[in-house]
């Protein structure tokens, strides 16, 4: 009997497991991670177009090794006939995300959130890169690849949507341990609450980890809803990019 797929819930003539390509599907995953890992060590000790150009090539890279392992566009959430409601569900959201952004910092009580330190020499020049560059294509394009796309598709051929989202949003929160290490220090928000201190900055990293890995669970949803990669980068992009943006406003 043909397995359901996990996105459409359609039949599926490929059985769970094995796929029918060179690189076996666990062999396919911890290939996965091991580029990640390489990825995240090389990014967080680059800067700039190094660090940008890190992350393109992984995502590509990361493509090549779900196609090796038999997968498809479609196992990656970038099927063609997909690709139309996934942008209708990535505006929706982008515009869900201006608009709390927008009622956060009209509020006093929540504006001292969009606070963060490393705004401070930045010009505008600098924001519209980061907004339409860096987020896009240094951190967007990668992750999204990497964990709702070629990790979820992996593993959501072989144990189904369910396991798909767990190792996903697990590892998508180790992920978030290199970047998160100076959180408390740039967030004044955070400093308040977790210090300087060395335990206070572990508390901050295993927050931020326990909140990404969070994250990552309504990001595979939205992926296995929609149907399409598309929907969970426009919530990622909406979040970090409009994130920036009020934040320089309201500095």
């Amino acid at each position: 009997m043909p397995s359901r797929d996990p996105d459409h819930g359609t039949p599926d003539a490929r059985p769970r497991g094995r796929w029918p390509g060179p690189l076996g599907t666990w062999p396919a995953v911890a290939l996965t991670v091991a580029v990640l890992a390489a990825a995240n060590v090389l990014i967080h000790q680059w800067s700039g177009a190094a660090a940008l150009l890190t992350s393109v090539v992984a995502a590509v890279l990361l493509l090549g090794v779900l196609f090796l392992a038999g997968g498809t566009l479609a196992d990656a959430g970038l099927a063609p006939g997909t690709l139309g409601r996934g942008a209708r569900w990535a505006l929706a959201l982008i515009g869900l995300v201006g608009a709390v952004y927008l009622a956060g910092a009209l509020l006093p009580a929540t504006r001292t959130l969009f606070e963060d330190r490393r705004y401070a020499d930045m010009d505008a020049g600098q924001l519209t890169l980061r907004v339409l560059v860096l987020v896009p294509l240094g951190t967007v394009l990668l992750e999204e690849t990497a964990f709702r796309g070629v990790l979820y598709g992996l593993v959501g051929r072989a144990r189904g949507a369910g396991w798909a989202t767990a190792v996903s949003s697990v590892l998508f929160g180790l992920w978030h341990v290199l970047p998160s290490l100076r959180l408390s220090t740039a967030k004044p928000a955070l400093n308040s609450v977790f210090g300087d201190s060395a335990p206070g900055a572990g508390l901050a990293v295993a927050g931020a980890v326990l909140f990404t890995a969070a994250a990552g669970v309504l990001f595979c949803e939205l992926r296995r809803r929609s149907g399409s990669l598309l929907a969970p980068m426009g919530l990622h992009w909406a979040v970090n990019a409009l994130g920036y943006l009020f934040g320089f406003v309201l500095r």
